[in-house]
């Protein structure tokens, strides 16, 4: 599974107090180039994606913990919870959806026999009925949102979630995730989403999901 970047602050001497200073979250760097997904999805949107979208959700993660570090009472807090699943959300869902791309020339697109690919084909009948099925489900969010390819630990079984906003995947274990998102798609796909959810088939890295979905279902055995 994917871990969030941090960065651990050693403790340090505040006001005549010692204290340990808050974790820092940091953006993960990633295992491609920024145009090694063209043409399916383009370098301009990713280098924006990454550096811009994915950094202000960290940026924000991090101030809304401190701030809710220095909170000074539950009406704070409680103030304070939809900034944290909000940066929190769109941190978690982004380090793990350039996890869930691969160039073609790395294996991108390509499912490989195993056990993920029987799992998909006994649970939606095809991998191809499978795409149909989640690129149904993703392009009716309304507004902004992710579609998920999601273990449920209760069924044992794959199932297509949807999740508004960013909010992040809790009912089951994320298996592929895809942002729906304007800032995904639209500079080179503009409003059309069912061409982007089209193209992203041909970069999903399979591998990864598979590796995702043993360690799910080892967990839940």
């Amino acid at each position: 599974m994917f871990s969030i970047a941090r960065t651990v602050v050693r403790p340090r001497l505040v006001n005549s107090f010692t204290r340990a200073a808050a974790s820092i979250h940091t953006l993960p760097g990633l295992d491609y180039s920024y145009d090694a997904l063209e043409p399916h999805i383009s370098g301009e949107i990713m280098s924006l994606h990454h550096t811009k979208h994915h950094q202000t959700y960290v940026t924000g993660l991090n101030a809304a913990e401190e701030a809710y570090a220095k909170a000074s009472g539950p009406k704070e807090k409680i103030k304070l919870q939809a900034a944290l699943k909000f940066n929190g959300g769109g941190h978690i869902n982004h380090s793990l959806f350039w996890k869930n791309l691969a160039p073609t020339s790395a294996g991108g697109g390509e499912i490989p026999s195993g056990a993920l690919k029987e799992a998909l084909e006994r649970d939606f009948g095809s991998v191809d009925a499978f795409k149909n099925k989640m690129n149904t489900a993703t392009a009716a969010i309304q507004g902004s949102g992710w579609g998920w390819l999601g273990y449920s630990p209760t069924t044992s079984k794959l199932e297509i979630v949807t999740t508004p906003n960013q909010d992040p995947l809790l009912s089951h274990v994320p298996i592929i995730g895809i942002d729906i998102w304007e800032h995904a798609f639209y500079l080179q796909y503009k409003n059309v989403k069912p061409d982007y959810l089209k193209a992203i088939w041909n970069v999903i890295n399979f591998r990864e999901a598979e590796a995702r979905f043993l360690e799910a279902a080892k967990q839940s055995a």
